[in-house]
C-alpha cells in the first residue's frame, strides 16, 4: 500500500480526487511492457476516472485534463501513446521565476503607470484619424483618474498640459476644439436612471419621527387623520350615537 502523504501535495490531491484504488491502477502501468497494452489500459482507466467524476463531462477538453492528470500520476517515466498532448511534469515541480517589481514610480501618479503604456501606444499609431481618437480616449481616462485621485475636478488645459508632458509633446489636441465639443467628459448612459438622493441627517430624522409616530398610532387603532378606521373628523359638530330602530 503506498501512503500518499510522501508524494507532492499537487498529486495527493489528484490521489484524493480520483480515490486510491485508482492509483494503485495506475501504479501498475509500468508493469506492462507492450506500449500498445499499456496504453490500452490507460484509456480504460481514464474512463473509469470519468466515471468517477461525472461532473468533469461538462468542461472543455476534459479528455486532456484527464490524461494529463494520469500521466501526472504515473510519472514520467511510463510512456504512454496518448490521444491528446501531454505537458512536462517539470510545471509542476519547477519554481515559478520571480516576478520584477516595478521600481520606477509614474511620472505623474494621478494617473499611474497604465496611462503611460497607452500614451507610448498611441504615440505609434500612423493613422492621424486614429491617433486623435486614441488621443481623445486617453484624454477622457485622465480626467476620470483625476477625479478620482484629486476629489475635485480637473479643467481641460490641466489635462492638455499633463497629456503633452507624459507624451513629451507628440499628442496634441487643440484646447478650442476640446472646450466646444466637451471631448474630455465620459458620454451620458442611453438609459434614464433616476438620481438617487441621499438623504441628510436632519431628514432622515424627521422622516424616523414620523414613522414611528404613524407606527405608534396604527397600532392604537387610529390612523393619521385624527379617527379610527381612517375616517377625518368633521369639525364643529360631534356625531351622536344613533338609536336603535323601534
Amino acid at each position: 500500500m503506498t501512503d500518499i502523504n510522501s508524494l507532492p501535495f499537487h498529486l495527493q490531491l489528484l490521489v484524493r480526487e480520483y480515490g486510491h484504488s485508482t492509483y494503485q491502477l495506475i501504479l501498475g502501468l509500468k508493469d506492462i511492457e507492450d506500449l500498445a497494452e499499456r496504453t490500452k489500459r490507460a484509456t480504460q482507466i481514464v474512463q473509469l476516472m470519468l466515471r468517477l467524476q461525472p461532473a468533469l463531462r461538462d468542461l472543455p477538453e476534459v479528455q486532456t485534463r484527464l490524461w494529463n492528470h494520469l500521466h501526472a500520476l504515473a510519472g514520467e517515466e511510463v510512456a504512454l501513446d496518448a490521444p491528446v498532448p501531454l505537458r512536462s511534469l517539470t510545471v509542476r515541480t519547477e519554481k515559478p521565476a520571480r516576478v520584477p517589481y516595478p521600481r520606477q514610480t509614474p511620472k505623474l501618479r494621478a494617473y499611474g503607470a497604465g496611462i503611460e503604456a497607452l500614451i507610448a501606444k498611441a504615440i505609434t499609431i500612423e493613422d492621424p484619424t486614429e491617433r486623435e481618437q486614441a488621443t481623445v480616449q486617453i484624454g477622457r481616462t485622465m480626467k476620470f483618474l483625476y477625479r478620482q485621485h484629486n476629489k475635485e475636478n480637473a479643467k481641460d488645459v490641466t489635462i492638455l498640459r499633463h497629456l503633452g508632458e507624459l507624451s513629451g509633446g507628440q499628442l496634441r489636441l487643440d484646447p478650442a476644439l476640446v472646450d466646444a465639443e466637451n471631448l474630455f467628459e465620459m458620454p451620458a448612459p442611453t438609459g434614464r436612471t433616476p438620481a438617487f438622493i441621499v438623504p441628510q441627517p436632519q431628514q432622515r430624522e424627521n422622516r424616523d419621527r414620523r414613522e414611528g409616530r404613524d407606527n405608534r398610532e396604527s397600532r392604537d387603532g387610529r390612523s393619521s387623520f385624527g379617527g379610527k378606521n381612517g375616517k377625518k373628523r368633521k369639525k364643529g359638530r360631534s356625531q351622536e350615537p344613533q338609536q336603535p330602530p323601534q
